[in-house]
């Protein structure tokens, strides 16, 4: 069966002289319709009621020249691919001209093999990158089965999850090819072999191992310490609760902007608030903070704003620790709404001298607890994926991102990171405690609780974990793969009411793997 030909409209002035070259395009399956200059080509936009597939456009025409004809395809139609004939490549006009969303270039003098490859990556890109797809796929399925097969290693462990996730983002782009069901096993599947590789291994990681992720408490020695031990002003922010497919996902917002050096890191059990932002801070584990610093350390339920409220003295202890003082000295900010993101957007602009300044953004972790209350976000982003893109729209539009693009501006280095990620739960599996038992729904802590091992990891021995124990009969339970716990008491009627929530605390790639991210302003 022939391909319907696409439709081109070629707007220039000296189109008659154009005809061999429309001749040979015809041939190669494009219908040409020609305007001899700006007027005729808007007219003709006007009249086609099926509208057409790209516009060629000349750039100097007498009248209205290819600009101001290129303003007025723009108010007819926002979306038409536009590719603008000119014979100037000047940085300048390029930005311009991209600022009234021209599709593509092509620079005089062109010919007709030219003009078909820059039509066909402008309209059949799309096509010919799905039709690729199921290649693509089934050699990456393969690789990450190799990999799993060949005693992974946590480094292992990053590529897997990243394989997943960037075909998660590809399939956010691009139509149903009938692999999202394979994808979604093959995630299940790696996400349950990764949180028995955790529970085997981390024991390992916190007590002395030289071959081991960096973990919450190593961010501060690894990443941020060497820039300011130089005398490098620095901002440090973290976004609590951001997955690295988000992290992913806004990336590309920040190219103009940045050279951007992007690392990994392993969220600290539990992966929550209170235990990994404290850590990242203090660069301590939980049971060395509240043995070192009790003043500092609470132990409450994941929602108590409390526990984490020392973060600028956990920070300014660390310093302390490695010898460092700043001048001027350290600064610490977090953001709940929007009103303390546009203060901390006005301190940014002002360009007052700046040694370490921490900022912690709350965006994200309050709109994953409040979508588990709220139907209306419920529906907003009701999976991964549209949970992403949630994640990518407020992002682009933050008082963060202005943030970002001001310190830029500057010609500040950012350290980026976040404490930990979120799973998406969709298995209930019982927890067993007392009514002292916390609440929260990825992991639990208390005295003689219990759980079935297959789902979830028993701590008996929290000292082997690094976490405090403040007597012999406190326990901790951490739910594993897209688990969350349930009392067996009225099980049903909570399963229903927490499941496909998006939760932290326990053990999956999405709630430990994390981005630790370096931004280079481009202009430094």
């Amino acid at each position: 069966m022939a391909h319907k030909a696409h439709a081109i409209l070629w707007i220039d002035d000296e189109i008659e002289a154009l005809l061999p070259h429309r001749r040979l395009l015809e041939t190669r399956g494009y219908d040409v319709t020609p305007a001899t200059n700006g007027e005729d080509g808007i007219e003709l936009l006007k009249q086609n009621e099926k509208g057409y597939d790209a516009i060629l456009l000349d750039q100097v025409m007498p009248g209205i020249d290819g600009m101001a004809t290129l303003d007025s395809i723009r108010t007819i139609n926002t979306q038409v691919p536009v590719i603008l004939v000119t014979q100037s490549s000047d940085d300048q006009f390029i930005d311009v001209a991209l600022g009234k969303q021209v599709t593509d270039f092509l620079v005089k003098p062109i010919g007709v093999a030219q003009i078909a490859s820059t039509l066909k990556r402008v309209l059949e890109q799309q096509q010919i990158v799905e039709t690729q797809i199921p290649g693509r796929y089934t050699n990456d399925f393969n690789t990450i089965s190799t990999l799993k097969a060949s005693d992974p290693s946590w480094q292992d462990w990053i590529d897997i999850y990243l394989k997943l996730v960037e075909w998660d983002l590809l399939s956010d782009r691009l139509a149903e090819q009938g692999l999202e069901e394979t994808h979604l096993e093959q995630k299940k599947e790696c996400n349950n072999e990764f949180s028995d590789f955790v529970e085997y291994n981390y024991r390992h990681w916190v007590n002395g191992s030289q071959d081991k992720p960096t973990l919450s408490v190593d961010v501060l020695d690894q990443h941020v310490l060497p820039i300011i031990q130089e005398r490098i002003p620095l901002y440090f922010i973290v976004v609590d609760c951001f997955r690295l497919d988000h992290w992913l996902a806004i990336e590309p917002l920040l190219y103009p902007y940045f050279s951007i050096d992007r690392k990994y890191g392993f969220s600290i059990l539990p992966s929550a608030t209170m235990y990994a932002r404290n850590a990242l801070f203090s660069g301590l584990f939980p049971s060395e903070l509240a043995k070192e610093y009790p003043q500092y350390w609470q132990e409450k339920s994941e929602g108590a704003t409390s526990t984490n409220q020392f973060e600028r003295q956990l920070l300014e202890e660390y310093l302390k620790r490695n010898g460092i003082r700043l001048k001027p000295g350290v600064q610490y900010f977090k953001i709940f709404d929007l009103r303390g993101g546009n203060e901390y957007k006005k301190r940014v602009a002002a360009a007052t001298p700046v040694s370490l300044s921490a900022l912690v953004v709350n965006f994200i972790d309050i709109l994953t607890h409040q979508r588990s209350q709220s139907e209306v976000l419920q529906q907003l982003a009701p999976d991964e994926s549209a949970f992403r893109e949630v994640a990518r729209s407020w992002f682009a539009h933050s008082v963060l991102f202005d943030i970002l693009r001001s310190i830029s501006q500057q010609g500040i280095q950012v350290v980026l990171t976040t404490d930990h990620g979120s799973e998406f739960c969709n298995r209930a599996t019982s927890a067993y405690g007392n009514r002292d038992t916390s609440t929260s729904l990825r992991f639990k802590f208390g005295n003689n609780l219990a759980c079935d091992d297959n789902q979830a990891v028993y701590i008996s021995n929290p000292k082997e974990y690094k976490l405090p124990a403040e007597n012999a009969s406190k326990d901790y339970i951490l739910a594993k793969d897209d688990y969350y716990f349930v009392y067996p008491n009225e099980f049903h009627k909570y399963k229903r009411q927490f499941q496909g929530g998006f939760q932290h605390g326990g053990i999956s790639m999405g709630e430990l793997i994390t981005p630790i991210v370096t931004l280079t302003p481009k202009n430094a």
